[in-house]
């Protein structure tokens, strides 16, 4: 009888947990300043007025507002958050 554990098991059983990327508030909604407002790779959207960009391109309010989402003729979207009485003027 062998008394070491068979070598299949023991070199699987590894999984690194998913990244969880995406959206994270949707358009119009009330966020806080800091709160993270995208994760992604590369800058699928880039931020825009009042947004900040981390390191790993994580998209984040730098004021309290309303987050609106903007896509120009040329294709590039933009993430803006907008101040109460700005988003109120605008829509």
């Amino acid at each position: 009888m062998a008394h070491k554990k068979g070598v299949g098991s023991s070199k699987n059983g590894r999984d690194s947990n998913p990244q969880y990327r995406g959206i994270k508030e949707p358009d119009g909604k009330l966020v806080p300043g800091g709160s993270i407002l995208m994760t992604q790779l590369g800058n699928k959207w880039w931020p825009g007025k009042n947004v900040g960009q981390g390191r790993d391109y994580t998209l984040f309010a730098k004021i309290d507002g309303h987050v609106k989402f903007e896509r120009k003729k040329s294709g590039k979207g933009l993430i803006h958050i907008l101040p109460a009485e700005e988003f109120a003027a605008n829509n």
